[in-house]
């Protein structure tokens, strides 16, 4: 069983092959794909999370489509003034799938 645990858009996802990920929004190549850096790399009983041999591990991945997340409404208030402001956020989201552990 080989699995890696990938850096993607500010959290850590344990990811193996054909495994779906939502992540923060990121570019990708031309032709569709992704390159996540590795964190942690298990291959069966061999464990590796040296930083010299990471670098030559490339975890590929698919962008399958970019969509929004649901919408967070932030809200201000301070009592007795008259204060009060309503914002609201939808962060923007890439979901990609996991084609290739090297």
């Amino acid at each position: 069983m080989v699995y890696a645990v990938v850096r993607a858009g500010g959290r850590q996802e344990k990811v193996e092959v054909g495994t779906i990920v939502t992540m923060d929004r990121v570019k990708s190549d031309d032709d569709g794909n992704v390159v996540l850096p590795a964190v942690l790399l298990v291959d069966g009983d061999k464990i590796t999370s040296d930083s010299k041999s990471l670098a030559k591990v490339t975890v590929t991945a698919e962008v399958l489509g970019d969509l929004r997340g649901p919408k967070i409404v932030i809200q201000n208030y301070k009592n007795k003034t008259g204060y009060k402001r309503r914002k609201g956020h939808r962060q923007e989201l890439t979901r990609v799938q996991i084609t290739g552990i090297k």
